[in-house]
């Protein structure tokens, strides 16, 4: 059918507003403005603005008071949407401690200092009571991934080693277990290959270029039974929004305004599967929500809802957590202190609910 003039330009005119209309509803990546807090953090004062209601943060922060919480920041795209409860304080942040020293390999690995391939042969490690020949054939980039194969016990508890096969009794790389040997291990070997203490790497790699707000580097410090195992556990202390920056740089692929903290590819790496959720050790936990990456759980089980695709978290005892969503633009930490909660803890599922919670505020 052929249009008249006037049908012609009439056409025109209302395809161009359809294309025009669903550019801004559907926004351009590409051309959207990336917004990196300053020495503060921006806030959302509308949240309407970015798609999430007062009464579903509201309820968010009902669910929350009941729960023992003491700190908790929600970012969407850069800028604080909620937050609750004192995220200033430093407080031990557990095993999160071990998704914060796979960011600080990356670099390292980037420029060859550290050689994934290497095993512990090549590193002249062994432990208390020695290594097997096999165990010591476990790489770094086995310890990075829980897959050593080394049994040893670890100068600290919060593991799965009680769940271990017998020593000995698996070839590196072929089987995940989550122990604190490894990731101790996996300090030293930072330190030994890097020449450079875990602390001080933190600071200058991370903790300036980002501007956490409330680091002190005094506040750090190892600990463990080192009649145990000689490897110490680099436990860290950092607060609720400084540990949102540290998951914000990583929903950023590592970059800090124009500094490329943390190369792109390696956090790619580490944030992705490389243990699959049907792959998981041990049995109670095959299948289930998360897999694992470099150091980060990786959302991965079989009915994990849409919204989380290409999620991960940094988990640690007692309700410590920085989760990345990259399909909301969204980071998630959590806190509890556990010395003021006198030890008491927020289990997994109900950070899970908190999470669900936040995100049924955006519908």
């Amino acid at each position: 059918m052929k249009l008249s003039r006037h049908n012609s330009r009439l056409y025109s005119v209302m395809v161009a507003v359809f294309i025009i209309s669903a550019f801004i509803l559907t926004g351009c990546a590409s051309n959207r403005e990336i917004v990196y807090p300053g020495n503060q953090w921006e806030r959302i004062s509308d949240p309407g603005s970015a798609g999430y209601s007062d009464d579903g943060l509201k309820a968010v922060g009902d669910y929350v008071k009941d729960l023992n919480t003491t700190g908790l920041v929600v970012t969407v795209g850069g800028r604080i949407l909620f937050e609750y409860g004192d995220i200033e304080e430093l407080s031990y942040i557990a095993s999160v401690r071990k998704s914060v020293l796979a960011m600080l390999f990356g670099n390292y690995v980037k420029d060859g200092t550290v050689d994934l391939k290497k095993d512990l042969i090549d590193l002249n490690m062994d432990d208390i009571g020695g290594l097997s020949e096999r165990e010591r054939e476990a790489t770094i980039e086995d310890l990075i991934s829980a897959r050593s194969g080394v049994y040893h016990a670890a100068s600290n508890a919060g593991d799965n080693l009680a769940d271990a096969p017998a020593r000995g009794s698996k070839k590196h790389g072929e089987y995940f277990l989550y122990s604190n040997w490894d990731f101790n291990a996996l300090g030293f070997v930072f330190e030994q290959e890097t020449g450079r203490n875990i602390y001080d790497a933190v600071e200058s790699d991370i903790a300036v270029p980002i501007k956490m707000q409330d680091f002190d580097r005094e506040s750090q410090r190892k600990s463990g039974n080192l009649k145990v195992s000689k490897y110490p556990a680099y436990h860290m202390w950092f607060s609720t929004r400084d540990m949102a920056r540290i998951g914000y740089l990583m929903l950023r692929k590592g970059k800090w305004n124009n500094t490329q903290v943390v190369p792109g590819d390696w956090v790619k790496k580490i944030s992705g599967v490389i243990t699959p959720s049907e792959e998981m050790n041990p049995d109670r936990i095959k299948g289930g929500m998360f897999g694992y990456g470099y150091l980060w759980w990786v959302f991965d089980g079989p009915d994990t809802p849409s919204h989380f695709k290409n999620a991960y978290t940094g988990i640690g005892y007692g309700g410590q957590y920085i989760t990345v969503i990259p399909k909301l633009d969204m980071v998630v930490a959590h806190k509890v202190n556990l010395r003021k909660t006198q030890n008491k803890a927020v289990s997994r599922t109900q950070f899970l609910n908190i999470l669900d919670k936040i995100i049924e505020s955006g519908k």
